[in-house]
């Protein structure tokens, strides 16, 4: 198959084919990752911008890493450290960036739709690393490559999506991903914390997470998102934990291998216990390792890394 995409925007862009083949390709990266020296110089003189307005430890690390292992140069970015704080427009800030000739641009935003609008003003490509409550295409690749792993298929699988589903970029792509895919989504919270019309997007919805998790294949449990909500939408975190979080007792309400995730960062006690996050049915740890894998293959791909396969 032959890769055309040439920006990473978002799920919906993509088509189930072209995840397949994302996946397959992250499988081959992800043995570099495995190797005694973990480089390869596929990318060699490549240059690659993090660009990253809002905080970042998991996202903006691997990407990071992902370049330095395909031999590729990253130079990173924050809001804080450019121009912007000057008072330059991100645009100007994008098309100076451009003018120096890197290969990609992964762009990190609060605004819902600033990668789309940048992708459409400049012809580098671009990589959405989590814009607004909107996308976060990697994230949903790297936790359909975990799931897929682990199960062997997507098709057919019962997913339960938990938490803070209207602040949730990653739930949104990974509603899409899953679903694309040939999954079931199922979607449960506070009533105040799931949107309208969410089941537009493919998925079920309940404000009762017993039934959500009920002979689920796999749990992904999502922190509550303050920095994002403009009111407390719910009581106390106490009172959440005991109404919507994973506990030992819940997860017995689901398959025997199911299997627990979280895009991170965790809040132990609120949205899961610790005993359910450390168990031996989490693949937390798997997420963040085959992240690395899955954004080589994004540089790969967009970097026009086929025609140096033979590097690999």
């Amino acid at each position: 198959m032959q890769f055309a995409k040439r920006h990473i925007l978002d799920m919906a862009s993509l088509s189930a084919d072209e995840i397949a083949f994302i996946l397959d390709t992250a499988e081959t990266m992800r043995e570099i990752s495995e190797r005694p020296i973990k480089k390869v110089p596929t990318l060699r003189g490549k240059t690659i911008v993090l660009f990253f307005y809002e905080p970042s430890t998991r996202t903006r690390t691997s990407f990071d890493i992902a370049a330095k292992r395909l031999s590729a140069d990253s130079i990173s970015i924050s809001a804080s450290s450019s121009s912007i704080v000057k008072g330059e427009t991100l645009i100007d800030t994008a098309r100076n960036l451009e003018a120096m000739k890197p290969d990609v641009i992964v762009i990190r935003h609060s605004s819902s739709g600033a990668p789309h609008m940048l992708a459409d003003m400049v012809n580098t490509s671009i990589i959405n690393a989590g814009d607004g409550m909107h996308a976060h295409p990697s994230q949903a690749l790297l936790d359909l490559m975990t799931v897929r792993r682990r199960k062997g298929n997507l098709d057919g699988l019962r997913i339960a999506i938990v938490g803070d589903i209207t602040h949730s970029r990653v739930a949104r792509s990974n509603i899409i991903g899953f679903t694309k895919m040939g999954a079931h989504v199922a979607l449960a919270g506070p009533p105040t914390m799931i949107p309208k019309g969410i089941e537009s997007f493919g998925a079920s919805v309940t404000y009762n997470v017993d039934d959500a998790v009920r002979d689920a294949d796999v749990i992904m449990m999502l922190r509550i998102q303050k920095e994002r909500q403009k009111s407390f939408l719910f009581s106390t975190e106490r009172e959440y934990a005991k109404e919507y979080g994973l506990t030992k007792q819940r997860l017995e309400k689901s398959k025997p291998d199911v299997l627990i995730m979280h895009p991170g960062p965790v809040n132990r006690g609120v949205e899961i216990s610790p005993e359910v996050a450390d168990s031996s049915f989490s693949i937390i740890l798997d997420q963040v390792t085959n992240g690395v894998a899955l954004r080589m293959a994004l540089f790969y791909l967009l970097s026009g890394g086929a025609r140096n396969a033979d590097d690999n």
